[in-house]
């Protein structure tokens, strides 16, 4: 039988009360919390929420970035019965309104005052919302309303209550009872929300230890947001159920500074965040000395010699013996500057990731496993196992799983992290999970004779050019991203004649670039106007070519002269392009590029 998660932390405590279970670094200090401070505060939430007519089914909201406190409501949420709903910190107020109406959440507990000001702002028009919590309430000026009250004024709340209501509502809880909903990414249409049961979690949990093997002592960085079901698996899920130690940065600017002083032993990075730490280094060798270039060449080179018995568990002893050398004189400092000199297991998933960005970092000893899944099972699909690492695939299904192939392709799995259903929407659960159990993931690929799954792309996304020619325009839009001078790449050609591409330049490493080569620019509008990053992006586009047949070749692009971002639209909060909104902004360019 599962153990549901409120009850796994308080075990924990029991157990391992004076370890470290969680740091939060503010203001530059780190304040460390154990794993009694974790409970004693989540129960003290939950008691509180509980004052405040919080019961069993209730939907709690949290609003904020990765923090101790926003762990400490969902788990005091859950005890009581509640179900937490995670809401991006990124959420423009018109999406605030949608989740908070759709979830008919009772309670909001937001970060901060710009936050807060989105719920006021749409508050009217949220018939269930009786309560907001203000985690950090400098400079908020309505702290007279009865209906806001402080964490701290929360807390207080739940000092009034016995501690043992809240140990006995734990007791009650069923592996069966909704814990969480996690909205999907809404890339074309309103997001839905996944119900995610306690059984779900666990079974999560049960695969990821079956593969990673992580307990007391390890540590990881908290970055991703956790209304994510990755991030909301391993740094609460997984976190609690293995004992490790979660850490929470000063994010955004700050992140790549995280994550040298964390320097986590295992660590989850979606294939953008990997991507980043591939095109900064590049951009560093740029600008090194003659010998630091050619020491990074020769050492990369040889680490790529070695990276496919790395993946196989092969690795000889003279093999060892030279990459101890490549370590000294490169790897070791290399790994440390990245954040990675610890870290002995990792992961690429939520997305596609370009093969030769995975070649990359075996080659300097990272050993980045890719994986897959999605919301609705949990991120229990498919994994590459130790010893026998193909890069390409996602792997094989996890312990827990079974994956196959339906007729028209799409990728179907079935097995314990399988969701609850959709909140609300019986309609699009039967249309996810057929009679048999499987969910049909939307997504489209192949099984190889050692059951190897290859995803080719997004059902709804595939291209099919006026010629009749299936492509996948993912496979390309990587491809073009392994450039340390392309952030994002929008192929189009459904039908019509032949492939184009939008293309949205990296303004840090682009602008590195054009520093270095005397061109002058002033905004991002300008500097992707200027016809020498033209020049330098077809020359991206002509090196990419040459690896695909001639059906899939890029013949023209044209540039998206704005960041793309969450809050105008364009971007999913998980930062997946919007192909929709994507196409009808820029629609005048497209048609330009087929006249």
């Amino acid at each position: 039988m599962s153990v549901p998660l409120p009850q796994k932390l308080l075990s924990r405590a029991d157990a391992d009360g004076d370890s470290v279970a969680l740091r939060h670094k503010t203001l530059g200090i780190w304040r460390e919390y154990t794993w009694n401070d974790y409970a004693d505060t989540a129960r003290l939430v939950g008691l509180g929420l509980r004052s405040l007519g919080v019961g069993q089914g209730d939907k709690v909201a949290v609003h904020a970035e990765n923090r101790p406190e926003w762990v400490f409501a969902d788990l005091g949420a859950q005890g009581v019965g509640a179900i937490t709903v995670g809401i991006y910190p990124t959420s423009p107020a018109a999406e605030v309104c949608y989740l908070l109406a759709h979830s008919e959440a009772k309670v909001v507990v937001a970060e901060d005052e710009e936050q807060l000001d989105k719920t006021l702002e749409v508050w009217d028009q949220l018939e269930d919302l009786a309560y907001v919590v203000v985690i950090d309430p400098r400079g908020v000026r309505v702290l007279d309303n009865p209906r806001i009250l402080t964490f701290a004024e929360l807390l207080e709340l739940g000092r009034a209550g016995p501690a043992s209501d809240f140990d006995e509502s734990v007791a009650a809880l069923s592996d069966t009872d909704v814990a969480i909903i996690v909205y999907t990414s809404g890339t074309t249409g309103p997001p839905k929300g996944a119900m995610i049961d306690h059984a779900n979690m666990h079974a999560a949990f049960t695969d990821y230890d079956a593969e990673f093997s992580l307990g007391p002592g390890d540590e990881v960085l908290s970055y991703l947001p956790l209304c994510h079901i990755a991030e909301r698996l391993i740094t609460v899920v997984n976190g609690i159920s293995a004992g490790y130690t979660a850490n929470f940065g000063e994010g955004g600017a700050a992140f790549a500074n995280d994550l040298r002083e964390v320097q986590p032993t295992f660590f989850l990075g979606v294939p953008r965040v990997w991507e980043k730490m591939l095109a900064s280094v590049q951009v560093r060798m740029n600008d090194a000395s003659w010998l630091k270039r050619r020491n990074y060449q020769y050492w990369t080179a040889k680490g790529r010699q070695f990276a496919k018995a790395r993946m196989s568990g092969r690795l000889r002893w003279s093999d060892r013996a030279i990459s101890a050398l490549g370590s000294f004189l490169l790897f070791r400092a290399l790994k440390e500057r990245l954040g990675m000199s610890r870290c002995r297991k990792a992961l690429s998933g939520a997305a596609p990731i370009a093969p030769q960005v995975l070649d990359w970092f075996w080659s300097i000893g990272v050993p980045v496993r890719e994986g897959y899944g999605q919301t609705e099972n949990c991120a229990q699909g498919t994994i590459n196992p130790v010893g026998d690492v193909r890069i390409g695939t996602v792997g094989v299904a996890v312990g827990g799983a079974e994956v196959r192939i339906a007729e028209d392709g799409e990728i179907l799995t079935r097995g314990r992290g399988t969701f609850a259903g959709y909140y609300k929407n019986p309609q699009a659960t039967a249309e996810t999970i057929d009679e048999d159990g499987w969910l049909h993931t939307g997504d489209v690929g192949f099984i190889d004779e050692d059951g190897y799954l290859t995803i080719t792309d997004r059902k709804k996304d595939v291209i099919i050019t006026a010629g009749g020619k299936n492509i996948s325009p993912s496979e390309i839009e990587n491809r073009l991203k392994v450039s340390p001078f392309v952030r994002e790449a929008v192929v189009i050609g459904d039908r019509r004649k032949y492939l184009t591409a939008l293309v949205g330049i990296e303004y840090d490493t682009v602008g590195d670039w054009a520093t270095r080569n005397g061109v002058t620019y002033t905004t991002y509008r300008d500097l992707s106007n200027k016809p020498e990053v033209r020049s330098l992006i077809d020359g991206v586009l002509r090196e990419a070519n040459r690896e695909f047949a001639q059906v899939e070749t890029i013949k023209r692009f044209e540039f998206m002269t704005v960041e793309l971002d969450h809050e105008d639209g364009q971007l999913t909060a998980t930062q997946k392009v919007k192909r929709a909104a994507i196409t009808e902004q820029f629609e005048d360019l497209i048609e330009q590029m087929y006249r």
